[in-house]
């Protein structure tokens, strides 16, 4: 990677996209800021001669390809993508509606497709490039009531886990950022959270204290954003990214849980599993 490289960060323009760039910047790098409102990002990340904020939904791959060609135009090249665009529709599954579970989708998935396509015939072109994308902890974990979101961010775990091994020839290395609780926004409601839109009689107390236990955790987290943005861009500076970076010590905790919880499953039934094969 060159000294001075040109970052392209989505959903910049508040939460963890914020410190970021912020970072990026103050390494001294390039970066174009998106959001769905360039002003905001701008109002966001402050003035800067090495910034370029551009409006951007995720969600339009015509937007995609407009944002990636205006940031070419006034920098050269894109050299580090960083997925970070997402939101939280949370909910047991029976209470999300199939159009909110679509727009979740939309969003968290199918929206680092779409800039990512757009951005990959520039890194593949140049023969070198970063791409780094947001998952969660709910990526590898799932839990009660993060169904449409874990569903989204599994996805996204798959996915980038296959990219990496169709990329690389070209110079190109990818890293899963698999947070734990940060104090972003993500959770403020009507901004990055979104509420069910059923209503089930079977869910509802549960629902209701659920609710309240979420709003509970806005503005407590445990994670400092501004501290995981200077590892993210660490992490790309050294030019040699891990396949994912687990931030967070509630995000170990509870991956390490898991992986221990299935490494228990296949033991319990290893041996009807591997008489499953065609007998010789």
């Amino acid at each position: 990677m060159a000294e001075q490289n040109v970052w392209f960060i989505t959903g910049a323009s508040r939460g963890m996209g914020v410190d970021i760039a912020r970072s990026a910047l103050a390494a001294g790098h390039s970066v174009v800021a998106t959001g769905r409102d360039a002003a905001r990002v701008a109002s966001a990340v402050g003035a800067h001669e090495d910034l370029l904020t551009l409006t951007l939904d995720v969600t339009d791959p015509a937007a995609a390809e407009a944002a990636v060609k205006a940031a070419v135009d006034r920098f050269g090249s894109i050299d580090v993508l960083v997925n970070n665009a997402g939101n939280f529709y949370a909910g047991f599954f029976e209470t999300l509606s199939p159009e909110q579970i679509r727009a979740q989708m939309e969003t968290n998935f199918f929206g680092p497709l779409n800039v990512t396509r757009a951005v990959l015939p520039v890194l593949r072109g140049q023969r070198s490039g970063q791409i780094l994308t947001v998952t969660s902890t709910a990526g590898f974990v799932g839990g009660s009531f993060t169904s449409a979101y874990a569903a989204s961010k599994f996805a996204l775990e798959g996915w980038m886990e296959s990219l990496s091994a169709e990329v690389a020839p070209f110079g190109i290395e990818t890293m899963a950022v698999q947070p734990g609780f940060f104090r972003t926004e993500l959770l403020v409601e009507g901004s990055s959270t979104i509420w069910p839109e059923v209503q089930i009689e079977d869910y509802a107390e549960e629902a209701a204290s659920t609710i309240a236990d979420w709003k509970s955790m806005n503005g407590q987290q445990g994670g400092d954003p501004a501290k995981l943005a200077d590892a993210l861009v660490m992490l790309s500076d050294r030019g040699s990214l891990p396949a994912r970076f687990v931030a967070g010590a509630d995000a170990m905790g509870a991956i390490e849980q898991k992986q221990a919880a299935v490494q228990e499953q296949i033991e319990t039934n290893r041996a009807l599993s591997a008489a499953l094969s065609y007998d010789s």
